[in-house]
């Protein structure tokens, strides 16, 4: 694919830039509670701005449906992004109306503008290409060149990713161009031992990816809401903790798989358990008890791996030469449960070897308990996209974007 080092290269001073970015960003109300996804854009976009381009960058926030509704509005992304840039950053309060085109049509040569929230539009994720199109169309009326930035949307196939490419000269954006770098380092000409750690709360969202990493990775930690399924499927009793009982088989036929394979397949040897889940809002103390991970009391819920599973973890990271991080290890919002995740974190710190945090809840709770950004090899945007591409599978955003 071509990179925007080379639309840079050929010139884009006067032209009309779209800039598909991911400012899907979360919300309290209007006020912004992790501007990650917008600092990922800013190379980009200031990249642009400063070679003379008029850029049009738009995006979609939470899932509306298919028409306007204020609590998604983008005004708040378009605020913070004119805060970073130190710039004003025009917003149109439309996607393709007579604000869109009012407010593009203004733009001067350097100046930013956000449009607003793609998904007000039907026509971005109608499974009808003929829909999609017409939407694709509208969108492209507004520039001379497309730029795909938005990572963790290239598993979508929607109109802005994958249809909006195809009717404009494309080109990929410093962050994709990166996340892809990052991806290729994880699947091809791995450095090893490979370490893979996987938490979150649903074990059928990681399936796929463990179905590929079972080949590749030396060794998977399993932590989170997921692992009470691999526990489950052991014999051990799991309480009221999150279960998923139609995966177990599946989880059985990887634990044996992992076996034959010498894949290390490592589990919690102990959980902090409590009777109720915790307030995350007044973050109330909760006094969770630690016990064995074969030992869960029938009326507790597992919320956090324990201390001994740190330290377990964080060992078995020690002398990984590639580390790849998806799922925080338990319910990290409330500081009586966060203690696994920030374990899990701080040895991926320790660690010499090539570290990614794969996006999502990970991405989040490295900004939520504090640590330095800097200190992960690689912080990707997309949480989905990456485990998508490393179960092997065709991204749409990606594809549209090659030549």
């Amino acid at each position: 694919m071509k990179t925007i080092d080379e639309l840079l290269a050929e010139g884009v001073a006067g032209k009309r830039v779209f800039v598909r970015a991911d400012l899907n960003v979360p919300l309290d109300g209007t006020t912004i509670t992790d501007d990650g996804r917008i600092r990922a854009v800013l190379p980009t976009v200031k990249a642009l701005a400063e070679a003379g381009a008029r850029v049009v960058v738009a995006s979609h926030l939470g899932r509306p449906k298919g028409a306007p509704d204020p609590a998604f509005s983008l005004a708040p992304a378009a605020a913070r992004l004119g805060e970073l840039l130190g710039a004003d950053v025009a917003f149109a309060t439309d996607t393709v109306g007579e604000s869109a085109q009012a407010v593009v049509a203004g733009l001067a040569d350097g100046q930013v503008a956000v449009v607003e929230n793609l998904r007000f539009n039907a026509g971005e994720t109608s499974k009808d290409d003929a829909e999609r199109g017409a939407f694709a169309e509208q969108l492209a009326a507004l520039a001379d060149v497309y730029v795909g930035d938005g990572f963790g949307a290239v598993h979508r196939g929607h109109a802005s990713v994958y249809d909006l490419p195809a009717k404009l000269p494309h080109y990929a954006g410093h962050l994709i161009a990166t996340e892809v770098a990052v991806l290729k380092k994880l699947t091809e000409d791995v450095k090893r031992p490979y370490v893979v750690a996987l938490g979150g709360a649903k074990v059928s969202d990681k399936l796929a990816v463990i179905d590929q990493l079972l080949g590749k990775a030396d060794r998977l930690l399993i932590g989170g809401g997921m692992a009470y399924t691999f526990l489950k499927a052991k014999g051990y009793e799991v309480g009221i903790s999150l279960l998923q009982a139609d995966q177990i088989p599946a989880v059985t036929e990887y634990m044996e798989r992992a076996e034959k394979l010498g894949v290390e397949l490592v589990l919690p040897v102990d959980v902090l358990v409590a009777g109720e889940f915790p307030d995350l809002k007044t973050k109330a103390p909760a006094n969770p008890t630690t016990v064995a991970a074969d030992a869960i009391p029938a009326d507790q819920e597992g919320l956090d791996i324990g201390p001994e599973t740190r330290k377990l973890y964080a060992s078995k990271l020690t002398d990984a030469a590639t580390v790849f991080w998806n799922g925080p290890m338990g319910v990290f919002e409330h500081p009586d449960y966060a203690q696994g995740t920030a374990a899990v974190a701080q040895a991926l710190i320790d660690s010499d070897g090539f570290t990614v945090v794969g996006g999502g809840d990970s991405a989040a709770a490295v900004r939520t308990l504090g640590f330095d950004e800097n200190a992960f090899g690689h912080i990707s945007t997309g949480g989905g996209a990456s485990l998508e591409y490393l179960e092997g599978k065709t991204l749409p955003g990606l594809a549209a974007l090659e030549d």
